[in-house]
């Protein structure tokens, strides 16, 4: 009998675990090369493993909802079409498969990912009689030391993390510790920083419906709530006249879909024109680290996707500068692509410098976005509109029909000022009025 081992998967540079949300193969199915095995979760993305060989499944070496280091051997696959018995499984991997409160990871595994699979239990405090569990995305490792530590939902929420997206890692609850004098309690009542929310209990009424959030969408609740907490929203407004792209667009679309078999939408004109104006304005193109503002060399523009399922997600073009506009559509179409069916790599949307919220595909006229933390600013691109406009003529003053849309920034202040940010949508705006109507692709 010839054995496979099915391993947790390395989804993306920074991420040393996942979750196995799904099988879709039984102990004894059949499986094809190319199959979907699993669906597994990362803080990223959710994503589907199909199997590089075929054969039976033999053993499944865990369950749905277990947290798994990357390498870490998840199932047994029979090669040669046999079910793998019980007690053909290794040693090792029988151990693991009963799920131990510590997983021994294979000696290629990081000292993190050992670490973070000590544990997968949940951060829970009792308060006031009531379960209370944070929404916030925490590694086991992070859960089991505030556990050990005694250490309450609420002042678990308080840490500032140094990770992807703010989280908090080991090292930030371990310096938090070095300068905790005693477990924190909550102040007196109109004195908190933050409120205890289990206090505020809303009853649904008859006829109403519970939906129940799900893994995404508690991940976006938790990421905006996050980014207002840590930076200054304030937002800037300014409308650009944008007939000259819209005659270009409507021109060359034809002829750019029979070449290229791609669809030319406004998204890679505003993501190259985006790009431009962050290499003039790099102040925008940032990063905030305690008193450090991150200058970024590259500029990797974000942009989000709305999903069948109602959640949104944000993949990264890498180095849109360096990029022509044919590529940037290409890029922008696969992504899109890929993420409304799932097909994301954790690498698809990390590295963002640069985020752009296209209000204008639900004809919305624009939208004041959350920021993407860690970056300090957000563009929101609104519908494309025909208006009444007075046009300056060598004749004197006419009115015209032009098309014309709104953008906005949302920024952060305590490091992007007012005028930085008008200076940065007004570049904007003269690039899309001066397009060039007769440029060829």
């Amino acid at each position: 009998m010839a054995n496979y081992e099915i391993v947790m998967p390395k989804m993306g540079e920074s991420v040393q675990e996942a979750t196995i949300t799904r099988w879709f193969k039984k102990e004894g199915d059949k499986v094809n090369e190319d199959d979907v095995l699993l669906e597994i979760a990362t803080d990223k993305v959710d994503t589907e493993i199909p199997s590089p060989v075929a054969g039976v499944l033999g053993k499944r070496l865990y369950k749905e909802n277990d947290v798994v280091p990357v390498g870490v051997v998840i199932a047994i696959l029979d090669t040669e079409g046999k079910s793998v018995k019980k007690d053909d499984a290794p040693e090792k991997e029988k151990a693991i498969s009963k799920a131990p409160e510590k997983v021994e990871a294979p000696a290629g595994i990081s000292q993190m990912a050992r670490d973070k699979a000590e544990t997968a239990k949940p951060v829970r405090q009792e308060v006031t009689g009531k379960q209370q569990e944070s929404v916030r995305f925490y590694s086991p490792l992070v859960k089991s030391i505030a556990l050990k530590e005694n250490i309450p939902v609420e002042e678990l929420d308080s840490i500032t993390g140094s990770g992807s997206g703010g989280r908090v890692n080991k090292q930030d609850i371990l310096n938090y510790l070095e300068n905790r004098t005693a477990p924190q309690r909550p102040a007196a009542a109109g004195m908190q920083a933050k409120e205890d929310l289990s206090r505020f209990f809303i009853p649904a009424g008859p006829g109403d419906k519970v939906i129940q959030m799900d893994r995404m969408r508690k991940l976006i609740a938790e990421h905006m709530v996050l980014s207002k907490r840590i930076s200054a929203h304030v937002a800037n407004f300014i409308e650009a006249d944008v007939t000259n792209l819209v005659i270009w667009r409507n021109k060359v679309k034809a002829g750019f879909l029979a070449k290229e078999n791609q669809k030319l939408t406004f998204m890679p004109v505003f993501t190259e024109i985006t790009a431009h104006a962050l290499k003039k304005y790099p102040q925008i193109n940032a990063s905030v680290d305690g008193d450090n503002i991150i200058l970024r060399k590259n500029i990797n523009i974000g942009f989000a996707v709305a999903l069948p399922s109602g959640n949104l997600i944000v993949p990264v073009i890498k180095n849109v500068d360096q990029k022509n506009l044919v590529g940037l559509t290409v890029e922008l179409n696969d992504l899109a692509e890929a993420a409304r069916n799932n097909k994301l790599n954790p690498d698809d949307i990390q590295g963002g410098t640069f985020t752009i919220s296209n209000f204008g595909t639900f004809r919305n006229m624009t939208g004041t976005p959350v920021i993407n933390q860690p970056q300090v600013a957000i563009l929101g691109t609104g519908t494309i509109e025909k208006k009444p406009s007075v046009l300056e003529t060598p004749t004197g003053d006419v009115i015209a029909i032009r098309h014309k849309m709104i953008l906005s920034l949302s920024y952060d202040h305590r490091v992007v000022d007012g005028a930085l940010a008008g200076e940065f949508l007004l570049e904007i705006k003269n690039l899309l009025e001066q397009y060039d109507i007769n440029r060829t692709l």
